[in-house]
């Protein structure tokens, strides 16, 4: 069975989800230009989107159609290719309303697993629980004849564990897309010892098709990602609870905040990213890579005691960012949350106090926006973490150790043949974090 044949009947469990709607949308667009090929005229290309909720399933098909036209007015060039016997579509607006009808045609809307038993393509994005991701692939498995291969999304549980109790041999990687998967460029590959060459070489293929940047991680539990973001946070959390010793609690995030974004020159500071991946599912991951581990205790009482007051991040349907430890209004931070008063604490009230004490940005520093579009990053990070080692103030000195503790945790990788190479883990921070230097580098030592 070719590229085109496997996916002509393809299924995505967890379709509804923001996971799930974005592989759901590169999918169908991916079939449905396969389909328009000449010499797939005629066949069918059916992409079953399942989940449980009818009306979330109606929320993804108003999501879809809204991206497609997006695609289609970026490719209308290929489109009048693939529309050239067409008389009858001439103007721009009927090539592109005629590309929306033909993607969404391909996918069918259900609650109903039973529609998976037909597919020869599997891909998973249910909730990260190894059992209830076992519990589908062996009931798809025992019902479907053709042997389907499974992609699933996990983004910590180890591959082989799935592998091996859904009795599936072979037929399942790890296809691990980064959030939003309609965006991010960045997907971690899992084989194990078992999986077949020919959905490696499938899973490669898929990926370049969709423009991804593939990255191979050994099938150890997180993963690179994951593997290296648990820990970044729990070195943060910590050194909040460190400087909440001499400062309020609220005050504490605040700084650590701005350091790992500011000082560190990331997107996002490392609350505001914890918030993002939300609260219940960092601490959720660090459950399931904890038994893997020997040497170290993936947990953090923080994290515990946000759950039990109800604080979880997270984002809304919308893509709107839940309150977590910081608090948003129109994206922006305006609150940080005091575990003490149970009650979020405006920054207004502490932020120039805070930044002061922090102290100054080196001379050299350049925000994110412009040094991320830095190519050669050591003729600048280099002589700007040079600079911080120069200067004496807290902000400088907390900087400096995170970047420290963030190249041992890449390094660790290595060492625990989770990365097959420090550029392999440089590029899962560059490209699926954004960062705009890689965490294994020169510049702190």
């Amino acid at each position: 069975m070719n590229y085109d044949e496997k996916l002509q009947h393809v299924s995505v469990l967890g379709a509804a989800g923001k996971m799930g709607s974005g592989i759901l949308l590169l999918t169908a667009v991916e079939m449905a230009d396969l389909s328009l090929k000449p010499e797939n005229k005629g066949k069918a290309f059916v992409l079953n989107a399942i989940d449980l909720s009818d009306q979330a399933l109606a929320g993804v098909v108003a999501y879809l159609r809204a991206q497609v036209v997006k695609i289609a007015e970026k490719k209308a060039v290929l489109l009048r290719q693939f529309y050239a016997d067409r008389n009858d579509l001439i103007e721009n607006y009927d090539i592109i309303e005629q590309y929306v009808n033909d993607v969404l045609a391909l996918v069918r809307p259900t609650t109903a697993m039973e529609v998976a038993y037909k597919s020869t393509l599997i891909f998973e994005a249910v909730s990260e629980n190894k059992d209830l991701k076992v519990k589908i692939f062996k009931q798809i498995d025992q019902n479907n004849p053709n042997k389907p291969w499974y992609f699933t999304n996990t983004s910590s549980v180890p591959i082989h564990m799935i592998e091996g109790e859904a009795g599936l041999d072979g037929r399942v990687l790890g296809f691990h897309f980064y959030n939003p998967p309609a965006v991010q460029r960045l997907v971690e590959l899992i084989v194990t010892e078992k999986t077949l060459p020919e959905v490696n070489q499938f899973a490669l293929d898929y990926a370049k098709a969709l423009g991804k940047v593939v990255v191979p991680s050994n099938d150890f539990a997180g993963f690179i990602g994951n593997g290296h973001f648990m820990r970044d946070a729990l070195y943060g959390i910590k050194l909040a609870e460190e400087l909440a010793k001499d400062h309020p609690f609220a005050e504490a995030v605040y700084m650590v905040n701005k350091v790992s974004q500011d000082f560190l020159v990331r997107p996002m500071g490392i609350f505001q990213l914890i918030d993002y991946v939300g609260i219940d599912v960092v601490q959720f991951i660090m459950k399931v890579m904890n038994p893997f581990l020997d040497d170290e205790d993936l947990h953090s009482d923080l994290l515990d005691k946000m759950m039990e007051m109800g604080v979880k991040g997270g984002q809304m349907s919308s893509g709107a960012q839940k309150d977590g430890f910081l608090k948003y209004e129109k994206g922006a931070v305006v609150a940080v949350f005091d575990t003490d008063q149970n009650e979020y604490s405006d920054v207004v009230n502490f932020a120039s106090a805070c930044e002061a004490a922090l102290g100054a940005l080196p001379n050299s520093f350049k925000p994110w926006k412009a040094a991320v579009r830095i190519k050669d990053k050591d003729s600048h990070f280099g002589p700007y973490f040079n600079d911080m080692k120069q200067m004496d103030s807290l902000g400088a000195q907390l900087a400096l150790g995170y970047g420290k503790n963030s190249d041992a945790i890449g390094r660790k990788l290595l060492t625990d043949k989770v990365a097959r190479s420090e550029q392999d883990v440089n590029t899962v921070m560059l490209t699926g974090f954004f960062h705009a230097f890689g965490p294994i580098n020169n510049y702190f030592a």
